[in-house]
């Protein structure tokens, strides 16, 4: 019997249309069913991309007897978390507080009201792992709700109760000021945390942490500490080279299943891919200006053949290897006709996880047509493999090596395309649209890539034509033609940093137009209740009574148990980070108090004076830490007029340009126009010469015209 799923857009859920469970989507008709017939819910929550998820699916909700359970006492729902992140969330939080873990699968029990009583992720077809049997589970919840219901429901009440209280931790009303020693206490946390030998943070499984590495990349351009610049260092070089990153193909794997960055959980993630390439561009640019001599080998000698004395310059030619290939990876494989990217590529092929990636010798030494030694001893080749017989490629040599084989990796990248290549997730998301956005279009600056720059140009024409509605609202989902599910906090959030970060590469005045509409559309409708009407009024006091930050749905949205509000960074940053970010960017451009009142309350809140989650978990709050920084460095506001083709403009822009530069923003106008940003009003010529005007809060130095002594103020302290 077909069940409630045909028809609908999600890839994740159409991968269970065919299933012997009678699946609904989250909608009313599932709600009032159950409240009809006195069912609890069986909520399974998953992606199109998850190996695990495949698993159950295969396992449980494939088996007749399995699915007659579901349908006898239950009403099964089947939701896509990277569409509807409001329920991931509100259920996610509530998985992990009651087992003190989470993932995917999320499996969770619901009343017909939607609150949960009983949670996990993954259960096993039959018992092990210390699991129950799915089965076994089935019937016993069965059994409890139909003869010990009372005892169920006193337990959703405190859950309830505690979901309700976690939506206020960490956003609370805050006097105090913002302290640089928030900076330096989370820096020392990375410090002690991290993993000398591998990099990273944590043992396995390890995950990449873009915005950590990002925040220390801040933290030595404000100190000048080499120790920070190390853990970065050490840990872009082990992922570059690893079997997390794809050494053919380019591009990220979701995370490491061990510890060293080997054996990589194969999907890839179109998140991942934005803020890895970007961090990657930040670092070249630092490695680059550094030149940092004879640094400690990175590498034990088993695991590489580079000598310690490995230069700068290698490592930055490296980075910028890592970033052009990951880039023209997303091109080649996850960019849509219309301009949008896809979302995601499975960990699976023909049934296998990983089976598109892995090789043996002989498969190597026929793709290359003879014995290909240099190749199989450079990339960690072996009879005996290191994957279920086969090998992850991983590479061990030095940068010149790479470049030398270069031909080898094309003929054997030619030979995988024949190959039958994991599924892909075509839906496009835009909050990561807008991450990828951002990475394109900062490349395209710092790279001097004319290709990634019409990219980014064509990305964000298609993000505001097709994901942009009436009023000014986002969608969060677009398939085949359609936009779906409203949008989310950070989807207005993360498009804001695309288009900034376009607007400053082109100057195009439309993008920063589009960003700041979408702010102000952000302040109306998802901001703490107690400061929205205070906003609305353009009144906003950096003391104003009530909660800081922002709910991820709007004030309109679907009404659920709890409203949800996640202030910390998962794999991509949160949206409440994120909002402060691009606000304290806007106020730059602007001057509305509403941009920087509103950033100051929410950072307040998140850094009081003791010390809170912010220097104690620096790992979940990544993005709040690069903004804090922003704001304590007193972020340069670069103003500058004249001809766009004559030479004095162009050199100005290429001194504003060069390097690391992370505490500024740029506007440019031509002489005499109206700008559309006011950072630009009254900027003229100087002497018929183009002009640059170096301010903080809009409070600007002399103008200057000779790119030398613009080069000069920017290195003043």
């Amino acid at each position: 019997m077909p069940n409630h799923l045909k028809g609908q857009s999600s890839r994740y859920l159409l991968q269970h249309a065919d299933n012997p469970v009678d699946w609904y989507p989250w909608c009313d008709e599932a709600l009032e069913r159950a409240r009809r017939e006195d069912k609890p819910i069986f909520l399974s929550i998953g992606y199109s991309a998850c190996h695990w998820c495949h698993v159950m699916a295969h396992e449980s909700f494939e088996d007749e007897a399995t699915a007659a359970l579901l349908n006898e006492y239950f009403v099964s729902i089947k939701v896509d978390r990277e569409e509807r992140l409001d329920l991931d969330r509100i259920y996610m939080g509530f998985v992990q507080a009651s087992t003190g873990s989470g993932g995917w699968p999320m499996s969770v029990f619901l009343t017909p009201e939607g609150v949960p009583f009983y949670g996990g992720t993954y259960f096993p077809k039959v018992a092990r792992f210390n699991m129950p049997a799915f089965s076994d589970l089935l019937r016993a919840i069965s059994d409890a709700w139909q003869n010990r219901r009372e005892s169920l429901l006193e337990s959703s009440e405190r859950v309830l109760d505690v979901l309700r209280r976690q939506q206020a931790d960490g956003v609370g009303a805050n006097d105090a000021a913002p302290d640089r020693a928030v900076l330096e206490r989370a820096f020392q946390t990375l410090m002690d945390q991290h993993d000398s030998t591998s990099g990273g943070w944590g043992g396995a499984p390890k995950f990449p942490q873009p915005m950590t590495l990002e925040f220390l990349l801040r933290y030595h351009h404000t100190t000048g500490d080499a120790r920070s610049l190390e853990m970065v260092t050490r840990t872009l070089d082990a992922m570059a080279r690893g079997g997390i990153y794809d050494q053919l193909g380019g591009g990220f794997h979701r995370y490491s299943v061990d510890a060293h960055w080997l054996v990589p959980h194969f999907e890839k993630m179109l998140y991942d891919n934005a803020q890895l390439a970007r961090v990657y561009l930040h670092a070249w640019q630092v490695v680059g200006e550094s030149q940092i001599p004879n640094r400690e080998s990175q590498r034990s000698s088993d695991e590489s053949r580079v000598t310690s004395d490995e230069s700068a310059e290698g490592e930055a030619a490296l980075f910028r290897a890592v970033v052009e290939e990951t880039l023209d990876y997303v091109i080649r494989e996850m960019l849509a006709p219309g301009g949008g990217f896809y979302a995601t590529q499975d960990a699976d092929s023909e049934g296998e996880e990983g089976k598109f990636f892995v090789w043996t010798p002989d498969e190597i030494r026929g793709a290359l047509g003879g014995p290909a030694t240099r190749f199989l001893e450079l990339y960690g080749v072996t009879e005996a493999g290191n994957f279920e017989e086969r090998s992850i490629l991983t590479f061990g040599g030095t940068i010149e090596e790479r470049q030398a084989i270069a031909g080898a990796s094309r003929l054997l990248f030619a030979a995988r395309t024949d190959r039958v290549p994991p599924g892909r997730d075509e839906k496009i998301v835009t909050s990561w649209n807008g991450l990828m956005l951002a990475a394109f279009a900062e490349a395209a600056r710092a790279l001097d890539r004319d290709d990634y720059l019409r990219v980014a140009e064509r990305n964000a024409d298609f993000l505001l034509r097709e994901l942009r509605g009436a009023g000014g609202r986002l969608w969060h989902v677009w398939k085949d033609g359609t936009p779906s599910v409203v949008g989310f906090l950070e989807d207005y959030t993360h498009l804001i940093e695309g288009l900034l970060a376009l607007y400053q590469t082109t100057f195009d005045a439309r993008w920063f137009t589009a960003a700041a509409e979408l702010a102000d559309v952000m302040l109306a409708h998802f901001q703490a209740a107690d400061s929205m009407q205070l906003a609305r009024q353009g009144q906003l006091p950096s003391k104003a009574a009530g909660l800081a930050g922002f709910y991820d749905t709007a004030d309109d949205a679907e009404t659920l148990v709890v409203r949800p509000r996640d202030v910390q960074d998962n794999a991509v940053p949160s949206g409440n980070a994120m909002a402060v970010t691009v606000m304290l960017k806007l106020a730059g451009f602007t001057g509305d108090a509403r941009y920087a009142d509103t950033a100051d309350r929410a950072l307040a809140s998140m850094t009081p004076a003791d010390g809170d989650v912010l220097d104690r978990h620096p790992q979940g709050f990544g993005q709040w830490l690069q903004a804090l920084a922003y704001a304590l460095s007193r972020p340069r506001e670069i103003a500058i007029v004249g001809d766009p083709v004559a030479a004095d403009t162009r050199a100005l822009l290429s001194a504003v340009r060069a390097g690391y530069r992370p505490f500024q923003i740029v506007a440019f106008a031509i002489p005499e126009a109206d700008p559309a940003v006011p950072l630009l009003e009254h900027r003229e010529l100087v002497e018929g010469r183009a002009a640059a005007y170096v301010c903080r809060a809009f409070v600007c130095r002399t103008p200057v015209v000779e790119a030398e002594k613009l080069r000069t103020q920017l290195a003043s302290p």
